[in-house]
């Protein structure tokens, strides 16, 4: 069971995403609050596999409490949840922002339902990264025209890694990057998540955050 958190200060608009959660036998709505400052209490306190965070919101906006649950230590047995922003534009310089905080992806409030229950179970599988072109789009907008160095760590990929890093940062999932490379995707899986660790990276989304930001793409 994927446990969920909604967080959005429309409380219309949570009562509809928790219906259409609450009826997957597979997802489960354990917290709802309107504001971030609510979410922060409410996430603690349940502990929650993924939170879907407005960004724009009174007391406290989702960039805030995005920023202070992803800085909460991870307790043994249950890691931080993974935070997917709400936002109602598809090019959000706030939605960018939020991701380089450390949040696993973004989600448009007027996506269809299907894709939402399909984004919360991939952001919670770590398989792909949730509307990847709108990802790429979203970083090129919003990433400064000088990279960054590249750093030593990335050197210590090996080649094989590499290439599945550079898969990997153009949005392919770990079924697309088995299909092309001819490998299983258990295998896909071992290499993304040596690539996340090297590079101490928390995710796939970070990885395409990390590959802009120095020129990898």
């Amino acid at each position: 069971m994927i446990r969920v958190a909604l967080v959005d200060d429309q409380a219309l608009f949570r009562a509809g995403i928790r219906m259409l959660v609450d009826s997957q036998p597979d997802l489960e709505v354990v917290a709802e609050a309107s504001d971030g400052r609510e979410a922060i209490a409410a996430i603690r306190q349940a502990r929650p596999d993924v939170v879907l965070m407005d960004i724009r919101m009174p007391v406290m906006d989702g960039l805030a409490a995005t920023a202070e649950l992803l800085a909460d230590p991870p307790t043994e047995g249950t890691p931080s949840p993974r935070i997917v922003m709400l936002t109602t534009f598809d090019l959000d310089e706030a939605a960018a922002r939020a991701i380089r905080q450390g949040a696993s992806g973004f989600l448009l409030k007027d996506a269809d339902p299907e894709f939402l229950l399909a984004a919360i179970r991939t952001v919670h599988s770590g398989s792909a990264v949730i509307a990847a072109s709108a990802t790429r789009e979203l970083f090129e907008r919003f990433t400064d025209a000088a990279s960054r160095p590249i750093p030593p760590a990335y050197e210590e990929l090996t080649e094989r890694e590499r290439e599945i890093f550079a898969l990997a940062a153009r949005g392919l999932s770990n079924a697309e990057i088995a299909a092309r490379e001819f490998l299983s995707e258990a295998t896909v899986k071992t290499h993304i998540s040596r690539i996340l660790t090297k590079l101490a990276l928390r995710d796939r989304v970070q990885l395409v955050v990390f590959a802009f930001e120095h020129g990898l793409v």
